[in-house]
């Protein structure tokens, strides 16, 4: 088998020139890598920075890792597209008419992806106005849950069943934040209509005083139960509507100690919780008398 041409073909190779390309190649790729390194470290620093001089808690550390992470993900866009125009003039493509094309296929891309262009316009704004951040419990676009990524283009958010969302920035027009600041856990607190509500009350706040002064919750409480008064007449309890302040995301936390508290209390107390109850009326005669009620037992009629 003549095998002449291979040996043709490795003659005709430039050894030199492939040589040289490939230097510069490994150079262009050791260079992005490591300013790509460093523009993250520089980051980091930044906004760490920022927290140190501003105020330290766990609204600003999402928030500036929400920022971050999307400062490094457009630094890595524009390094990426620096070292592919590189890697073309290497090869001796002019960059001029590509970039031009580049240009023309980019507006047709906006004509024809008009939600991703949405997407994208929509992420900025809810960035630049901290609408979302990393760690928030949110609901969007019919969805909730919390928020573990945000870009420019969607948002990822886990709910309590551990299922993964995926929210496009462009779907969202109500973005109902429960864990920005600061977080309320709301009660509707209903006791039997026979109970005193001023007496229920004073029990409430009992509760309140104990729960804050163990030292296991009283961190995440910010202020006092704020009782709002009796909210409604429901068809077998009186309602008392109160408010707890809390930390973010920590109301559920609370809430449900509270209510297991407040259960002991009432147990303790004497206080009726109601259940719902149903009252027969066999109604009367004209001279004011009932008919009777009869009750079957042991197939037997009784009165």
């Amino acid at each position: 088998m003549d095998l002449s041409f291979i040996a043709e073909f490795f003659k005709g190779i430039d050894y030199d020139w492939l040589l040289g390309k490939a230097l510069r190649l490994a150079l262009i790729v050791v260079v992005a890598f490591i300013v790509l390194r460093i523009s993250k470290v520089l980051v980091n620093r930044l906004f760490r920075t920022l927290m140190e001089r501003g105020k330290v808690d766990g609204e600003m550390k999402k928030r500036a890792d929400t920022l971050s992470s999307l400062v490094n993900y457009i630094v890595l866009t524009a390094v990426v597209a620096v070292v592919v125009m590189m890697v073309l003039g290497q090869f001796g493509v002019n960059i001029g008419p590509v970039l031009a094309a580049a240009g023309i296929v980019g507006v047709a891309v906006g004509f024809g992806a008009q939600h991703l262009v949405s997407d994208v316009i929509s992420g900025f704004f809810i960035l630049i106005e901290d609408q979302i951040r990393v760690g928030d419990v949110v609901q969007i676009a019919g969805q909730g849950g919390i928020v573990e990524r945000v870009t420019l283009r969607n948002t990822v958010l886990r709910d309590l069943s551990g299922n993964v969302h995926f929210v496009r920035n462009g779907q969202i027009s109500t973005v109902t934040n429960m864990t920005k600041d600061y977080s309320y856990y709301l009660f509707n607190i209903g006791v039997a209509y026979r109970e005193n509500t001023d007496d229920v009350i004073t029990v409430v706040k009992e509760v309140d005083e104990d729960l804050r002064s163990d030292e296991n919750f009283s961190k995440s409480i910010l202020a006092p139960i704020e009782i709002l008064g009796v909210d409604q007449f429901a068809d077998s309890a009186v309602v008392i509507k109160a408010r707890i302040k809390t930390k973010p995301i920590q109301q559920w936390n609370v809430g449900r100690e509270f209510n297991r508290r407040m259960k002991i209390a009432f147990d303790q107390k004497g206080i009726e919780i109601p259940f719902p109850h149903v009252t027969l009326y066999m109604g009367q005669d004209k001279d004011g008398s009932a008919p009777p009620l009869h009750l079957a037992k042991n197939g037997n009629s009784e009165k």
